[in-house]
């Protein structure tokens, strides 16, 4: 039918601008398909209202707290590609994890960087304040770049004794590691510490931290004060090497 041909068409033209998966974009489409009701007849329409807008794309990056160049080269995606494929959605009022997982599962984002996006995304969407997650609690983020490859890096977070040697006086918990991808630690406090490794060639490599469920703003202002400390530290220790 002619109707079934110019809806496949308006299904690809959303792959295309949102990178769906066309189950995904014909599911939407669908979902988003006005619905007259009384109340809609009452008020002289029956059309949803589009995604709020997120202001000027050249502040994404600023807003989210990470460049284009970064987030593109880990998924594929600047911000503004981000912001349209989960505004398509209506991500903007789904919960922090719905939107994890969304990635995820439609977009095969890698497990630590489903984090990132989402946060950057909630933050350029006004859910979040920088360093404040959805929840209430705070966060403070740190990165930083290595001259050394990957796995030199990745060990010294993920071995025990290796990271004794410039994360001193703290023991945390390592909770999960995914090689040369992510650690994720307790600390002692109850807090939580995601890192995530990003490649930058044979001989370098970035690290990047992120510290949540801090209890305050002043929790988080002194956990990057520790962060920026260690990771000089850190860097100290792998020229000795």
């Amino acid at each position: 039918m002619p109707t079934d041909k110019d809806f496949k068409r308006v299904v690809r033209a959303r792959m295309k601008k949102t990178g769906e998966s066309y189950t995904a974009a014909r599911a939407q489409l669908l979902r988003d398909k006005p619905k007259t009701t009384r109340a809609a007849k009452r008020a002289g329409s029956a059309a949803p209202r589009a995604a709020a807008t997120s202001g000027d794309p050249a502040r994404y990056a600023e807003l989210a707290g990470m460049s284009d160049d970064s987030v593109k080269k880990a998924t594929g995606r600047t911000w503004d590609q981000w912001v349209s494929a989960l505004d398509g959605v209506k991500a903007d009022t789904w919960q922090h994890r719905q939107i994890a997982e969304y990635l995820q599962t439609e977009f095969n984002v890698p497990d630590w960087w489903t984090q990132m996006v989402t946060v950057g995304y909630e933050r350029i969407k006004g859910l979040r304040a920088r360093g404040q997650r959805r929840d209430g609690s705070y966060e403070a983020s740190k990165s930083k770049v290595f001259p050394v490859p990957i796995g030199e890096l990745f060990a010294a977070f993920a071995d025990d004794d290796a990271r004794a040697r410039w994360l001193t006086d703290v023991e945390p918990e390592v909770r999960h590691t995914a090689k040369n991808k992510s650690v994720r630690m307790r600390w002692p406090d109850g807090s939580a510490v995601d890192v995530g490794f990003l490649t930058k060639g044979p001989t370098k490599s970035q690290v990047a931290i992120g510290h949540r469920k801090l209890a305050s703003q002043a929790d988080a202002t002194r956990a990057k004060a520790f962060w920026t400390e260690k990771l000089t530290a850190l860097g100290a220790l792998l020229a000795d090497r």
